[in-house]
């Protein structure tokens, strides 16, 4: 008798857990409402998928979202001088795990308190008390359909190494922020610094300009660009490109969502967070090529990218290391 009372203690527990749970978000969502407005510090410059993530949340919840948009650092600076002057006026804060890292070591952010959609994240990604991943950007390497035949195709990484391509990469500079210094960095920790070395044997093209480069290689200036960000993919159709990710995987880079200190709403930033991690917004980014963070949507995209979306998570970059592997970058490739 004892073990059924217990039992039944237990399973009424775990049934009013979730009521509980529920109750206390519905109170989040109507205080959200109150609070009436939402400001996003982002640094995802002119994204069609961020502004439809906010138009869906508008609708929804009949919150007005007021978007700041500007480069990393200048997003970075701006909350550092409004923090110092005691003025706290955005609310969320939308950046990559770079500058969210630092931002975090500054003391700019505050926990984020529970957010149910969290649960869906799946793994290589993960939240903590302050940040939640919200969007992918993976790297493959693309080449000109015309000048690279399908048995040539590269199909492993190492294959960049073969000396029939010496002179024919064009590539993101390795020695400054940004997808080539991801590159470097996968590439150091997944091959070594060997293998680095042997690319710098290959003298790769450096160019920063990113969308200057995808379309050099369609016009056939070189036959392989790389590292090709998959969202960039959607802006080349038609053209005589394709983007293959190699069989180890792909590297990437997260972008977070955290909640700002002192945030004056901070019930519509929670929302907003629980909002951006729902299957339907996580679709918008995953067929603009994105990878998403959430279980059950890769499944979901359209076809043609969702081939390149379903492989291996390669790696990443880590903040701490930043850098030294600049640094590194820099003697490899003079």
């Amino acid at each position: 008798m004892l073990r059924r009372s217990v039992l039944g203690l237990l399973a009424a527990g775990t049934a009013i857990g979730p009521a509980w749970a529920q109750d206390d978000w519905a109170k989040t969502v109507e205080a959200a409402k109150k609070e009436g407005k939402l400001v996003v510090y982002t640094a995802s410059i002119g994204s069609p998928s961020l502004k439809a993530v906010v138009k869906a949340f508008e609708q929804k919840y009949g919150i007005s979202v007021e978007l700041l948009e500007a480069r990393a650092s200048e997003v970075r600076e701006r909350v550092r001088v409004e923090q110092s002057a005691g003025r706290f006026l955005g609310d969320v804060h939308h950046n990559g795990s770079t500058t969210t890292w630092l931002m975090t070591r500054d003391g700019n952010f505050q926990p984020h308190g529970p957010i149910p959609n969290i649960k869906n994240i799946m793994a290589p990604f993960d939240a903590d008390d302050i940040r939640i991943p919200a969007e992918v950007i993976s790297y493959c390497l693309m080449i000109n359909r015309n000048l690279v035949k399908p048995g040539d195709e590269p199909k492993s990484w190492k294959d960049i190494l073969d000396p029939k391509w010496t002179g024919k990469i064009l590539s993101d500079d390795y020695r400054a922020l940004g997808g080539g210094a991801v590159f470097f960095v996968v590439m150091h920790d997944t091959f070594g610094k060997e293998f680095l070395e042997k690319l710098a044997t290959q003298k790769p093209v450096f160019s920063r300009d990113i969308a200057n480069s995808e379309r050099r290689v369609a016009r056939g200036e070189y036959p392989i660009y790389l590292p090709f960000s998959l969202q960039d993919y959607n802006t080349l159709k038609g053209l005589p490109v394709k983007p293959i990710v190699p069989v180890e995987g792909r590297p990437y880079v997260r972008f977070d969502l955290a909640m700002l200190k002192n945030a004056p709403r901070p019930n519509a930033a929670r929302l907003f967070m629980n909002h951006y991690l729902e299957p339907e917004q996580q679709l918008i980014y995953a067929n603009a090529g994105y990878n998403p963070v959430v279980k059950g949507v890769v499944e979901k995209t359209i076809e043609e990218i969702r081939v390149l979306l379903a492989t291996k998570a390669l790696g990443t970059t880590v903040p701490e290391r930043q850098d030294a592997m600049l640094e590194l970058a820099k003697q490899i490739f003079k």
